[in-house]
Order: structure tokens, then sequence, then C-alpha cells
């Protein structure tokens, strides 16, 4: 599974500050995922106030 930050993401912060993993980082319109440290734990998904973030599957050969 992958996490994806939608276009809608306000960049309120509450993902960043939520992530067990801090795997979430401020960039430049919304925050940036690190795939490969992801646990999938879907933490941020649930805390998004906006719902502007959403697990997907992986894609074949993405190393998840």
């Amino acid at each position: 599974m992958t996490v994806r930050v939608l276009a809608s993401c306000t960049a309120c912060g509450a993902c960043l500050v939520t992530c067990p993993e801090r795997v979430l980082h401020r960039a430049p319109g919304r925050p940036r995922v690190e795939d490969d440290r992801c646990t999938d734990c879907l933490a941020c998904i649930e805390i998004c106030p906006v719902d502007a973030i959403q697990a997907v599957p992986s894609s074949p050969g993405d190393g998840s």
C-alpha cells in the first residue's frame, strides 16, 4: 500500500505530528511521504480533517 496526499490538502500539519514513523515532511504545497519508510499504519488518514490523504495499492516493482 502507498499513502498519497491529494491536492485538496490544506497543509494544516495534523498528519505531520500524528505520524508515528515521522515519514511525512513539509513540502511546498502539501506534505510529502517517504514511501519506503511508511508502515501503513494509516494514522495520517484518520487524522486528516479534509480527507486529503488516501491509501492506494502499490505499483508492481516499487518494493512495497
